[in-house]
This record gives structure tokens, C-alpha cells and sequence, in this order.
């Protein structure tokens, strides 16, 4: 399996694992399926600023994740929101883990030191990657999204790097 950088023109592959997450689940709160152009620039848009990466092998895209803003203000600069979303074929086999271990070591490479992922519940798939890889929930928000007919629940995790005094340093020094 290799793991290399998203392209827009892989938009096609990744929609093509994304869409039954979107018409089956309530994993994404999203209601429609984007078209190939949207899903294209959210690669593009997202490739400015963070990593996103594929899980390919043998030509086949199996899964991708990426990073993106947790919160848009300058005090959040060093956490970061990860997604990650696995074809319903390759589940199981280690993809998401092996999409987390290259997308969090750009990300301590690039000077983030907090992680968060938010996931809807139920998805004890999504919770045990993630707490097997040190996140901790922080948060739960009680019936906060609405989709086929119910309301769900989500939680927020959060990984936290020990490179605080680091990044504060290089912000000081930016300034």
C-alpha cells in the first residue's frame, strides 16, 4: 500500500468512497453528495494550507484523509481537524491507521500540536482507531445534527503533541 498526496483530478476515486457515507450514514452530516467539480476543489482548497493524502495500491484508492481548520481564529493555529474515510471494501484492514500515521507525522513536521477529530455517534469503528492512537474525548454534544429523520450525537477527541514551548517560541519569533 502506498500513501501519497491527493490530487484533484483523484476527486472521482474519493467521492467514490466518500458518496455511501453520505447516502447511508449519518458519519458525515453532509445531505448531499458533492459533484466531482466540488469534490475537486475541496481537494485543491485544502492542499493550500494541510495535507491530503490517498491509500493506493495497486491503482486502486482504498481511503484518504486530511487535515483542515479547527477553528478560524490566529490563537488556534496549531490545532488542526483530521478526517479520515476508508472504501466500505478496504475497512478493517489497517488503511485508516496507516492514513493517520503519515497525515499526524506531516502535521508534527509542519509544527501542529493538537489534534482533533469530531466523529457522530454511534461509530465504534471511528472511536477505537482513534483512542488506540492517544486521542481523548473532550467534548459531547447531545442530539446537535439532524439527519434521516433523527437527531444524533457527536463527540469531539482531541490528541495533544508535548511541542508547545517550541511552536509558542516560533510564533514569537514570527511576530
Amino acid at each position: 500500500m502506498e500513501i501519497r498526496f491527493a490530487k484533484p483530478s483523484d476527486a472521482r476515486s474519493l467521492l467514490d468512497i466518500y458518496a455511501p457515507y453520505v447516502e447511508n450514514t449519518a458519519i458525515t452530516f453532509e445531505y448531499e453528495v458533492p459533484t466531482i467539480e466540488d469534490f475537486a476543489t475541496r481537494i485543491a482548497k485544502t492542499l493550500e494550507k494541510y495535507p491530503y493524502l490517498v491509500a493506493e495500491e495497486d491503482g486502486l484508492i482504498l481511503g484518504y484523509a486530511y487535515a483542515s481548520t479547527y477553528y478560524a481564529r490566529a490563537a488556534y493555529d496549531w490545532a488542526v481537524e483530521l478526517s479520515v474515510y476508508v472504501s466500505q471494501e478496504a475497512r478493517g484492514q489497517g488503511v485508516g491507521t496507516r492514513l493517520y500515521d503519515a497525515l499526524e507525522g506531516l502535521l508534527k513536521q509542519m509544527g501542529y500540536i493538537h489534534f482533533l477529530a469530531c466523529i457522530s455517534l454511534p461509530n465504534e469503528a471511528s472511536l477505537a482507531l482513534h483512542r488506540k492512537r492517544g486521542y481523548q474525548q473532550v467534548a459531547h454534544f447531545p442530539k446537535i445534527g439532524y439527519k434521516f429523520d433523527r437527531w444524533h450525537d457527536i463527540v469531539w477527541l482531541q490528541k495533544s503533541l508535548d511541542k508547545e514551548a517550541k511552536s509558542i517560541k516560533f510564533l514569537k519569533e514570527k511576530e
